[in-house]
């Protein structure tokens, strides 16, 4: 069956860096916009970037804006997230998920359920 999985998650202190990865099997991401989520707990998963499925556009929340950047190789069906700068703030556990390129849009990017696949996701820390 289809699976997202990523890794690259870890401890880290603040400023540092992490690169996340993100690899898909059983379906090929090059038809498919890909969206990293982060989530703590008592709180709702949140965009942290997006990028279409072409890779010519990318988008990210405010917070992350200037530190992190997102990529991705179609070639071998992977994702990635370069986190630099890191915070204590941007502790949580990162997800990976895709949507057709046809159901991305600036208004429905930002929402889970828009998504159709996940992958189970990696435990960021950063201490201060």
């Amino acid at each position: 069956q289809v699976q997202v999985v990523e890794s690259g998650g870890g401890l880290v202190q603040a400023g540092g860096s992490l690169r996340l990865s993100c690899a898909a099997s059983r379906f090929t991401i090059s038809v498919y916009a890909m969206g990293w989520f982060r989530q703590t707990p008592g709180k709702e998963r949140e965009v942290v970037a997006a990028i279409t499925w072409s890779g010519s556009n990318t988008y990210y929340t405010d917070s992350v804006k200037g530190r992190f950047t997102i990529s991705r190789d179609n070639a071998k069906n992977m994702v990635y997230l370069q986190m630099s700068s890191l915070k204590p703030e941007d502790t949580a556990v990162y997800y990976c998920a895709a949507v057709p390129g046809s159901r991305f849009t600036m208004m429905t990017m930002y929402r889970p359920d828009n998504y159709d696949y996940w992958g189970q996701g990696t435990q960021v820390t950063v201490s201060s």
